[in-house]
């Protein structure tokens, strides 16, 4: 492939841009982000709530793997305040099994990247804890999300866990996960007030557009809907439409979740994400040996998540928050906010 085409591969964003590295069992993950004003007020402790949110173990259902996930700060913070130029941030792997992975290397999971990474890579992918395929990656993410919530902090994020193996009742969807000695999926719903009118560039642009794409690369995520999404295919559209009430846009109903034409109009933006379920899923299955060239019974051992949306709310305000702060700042929004 030629150099030109993998450039940008493992960054996203235009003025906030960020650049991800590292793997599951690999020394350490991390992430770069360039464009953040200088100015701001940084701590690693204005990081830890989100990140503590996004460790495993702290619920039923969630993998017992535990990481310190103390940011360290590697660049772009200097007497406490951003400098203006990229901040580097590393989270150190202390808590690795990767001998787990070497075992079951024979047979690529089904539903994980095992397989299309090795034929990708000629086998040179690391595939200690899916490498950087792992939601491990995601943590230097949410360490971004902290930060672009505090460059909007009059903006308010809020994610959560609407549904579990098809039950409304949390609780009820882990437990039937637990008698089937198997994983579930879930529906997230994030809601987000705040915002101003006139966020997204059409055409190719748009904000449902941007925020997709990175709600996309969160791992196990797929399907995403704004507003009334999916169900206003069956609706009418002087019902689906939202009446304008003022000047300032208020609109009487949110069937568009808060935007049009791919421009946020003002009204909450309101979406939704389903997550599939855990790939690595203790029932007995029946798959490809990529030694023998043939199928067999196995189980997948190791530390995984029942449900993985379990811990991926935080996850969805990180990467909304970097869309749009990105936005922000093309827009020239957060000069005003800082």
């Amino acid at each position: 492939m030629p150099l030109g085409l993998c450039v940008y591969m493992n960054s996203f964003g235009r003025l906030f841009r960020i650049s991800i590295f590292g793997e599951s069992h690999g020394e350490c993950v991390g992430i770069t982000i360039d464009g953040c004003p200088a100015g701001l007020s940084l701590s690693p402790e204005d990081l830890l709530p989100d990140l503590e949110r996004r460790k495993g173990g702290k619920q039923k259902g969630t993998t017992p793997r535990q990481e310190e996930d103390f940011p360290i700060f590697k660049s772009g913070v200097f007497n406490g305040k951003t400098t203006g130029f990229p901040i580097t941030i590393l989270f150190e792997n202390k808590n690795t099994r990767s001998e787990d992975y070497a075992k079951q290397r024979s047979i690529p999971r089904p539903g994980h990247a095992d397989w299309v990474a090795n034929q990708k890579f000629g086998g040179n992918e690391d595939y200690r804890g899916g490498g950087h395929f792992s939601a491990r990656l995601t943590t230097g993410i949410v360490a971004t999300g902290a930060i672009a919530k505090k460059l909007m902090s009059e903006v308010s994020f809020k994610a959560l866990v609407i549904e579990v193996g098809g039950e409304k009742d949390i609780e009820k969807g882990l437990q039937k996960a637990i008698d089937a000695k198997d994983s579930v999926g879930g529906i997230i719903e994030c809601k987000v007030n705040g915002l101003p009118v006139g966020l997204g560039e059409p055409y190719f642009d748009s904000l449902e557009s941007v925020l997709s794409q990175i709600l996309f690369a969160i791992p196990a995520v797929r399907g995403v809907e704004f507003g009334t999404g999916f169900a206003a295919a069956r609706m009418f559209g002087s019902e689906h439409n939202d009446a304008i009430e003022n000047m300032e846009g208020k609109t009487r109903s949110n069937h568009a979740g808060g935007v049009v034409g791919g421009i946020t109009n003002g009204n909450e933006l309101v979406f939704r994400l389903a997550v599939k379920p855990t790939s690595s899923t203790p029932k007995e299955q029946n798959s490809l040996n990529w030694d023998t060239g043939k199928a067999e019974d196995f189980s997948i051992k190791g530390r995984h998540d029942l449900c993985v949306a379990l811990r991926a709310p935080v996850i969805v305000e990180a990467v909304t928050a970097i869309v749009l702060a990105d936005f922000m700042l093309i827009e020239q929004k957060i000069k005003r906010i800082l």
